[in-house]
């Protein structure tokens, strides 16, 4: 016989990740790792320290051309921070609620 579980009742309750707040985070431990300060990679990536620092808190959605001049100024490749930001967005999303119940075999 089949049990019905309820996914609802074990899925903790988290909001959806954002994005912006994902590459943020692997932004700033991308400068942090390297020991650069946020004036510094702001000065090559042709960015105000105001508008880096909003982009690092999630607070700013970058444009493609913004998310490369700072990339570029990290020294670190695209691809390699998006692969990062996917899992990490992965990891942090919440379990998606099922269409029905789920009979799991006993």
């Amino acid at each position: 016989m089949a049990d019905v579980v309820d996914l609802q009742r074990r899925r903790k309750a988290r909001p959806e990740p954002l994005w912006r707040e994902e590459l943020g985070r692997s932004l700033r431990a991308a400068r942090e790792e390297r020991g650069d300060r946020l004036v510094d990679i702001a000065e090559r990536a042709g960015v105000s320290p105001q508008y880096l620092s909003e982009v690092e808190r999630g607070r700013k959605e970058p444009s493609s051309e913004m998310i490369a001049a700072i990339t570029g100024a990290l020294g670190i490749e695209l691809p390699d921070l998006l692969i990062t930001i996917a899992g990490d967005v992965r990891r942090a999303a919440p379990i998606a609620p099922p269409s029905g119940p789920v009979l799991m075999a006993a």
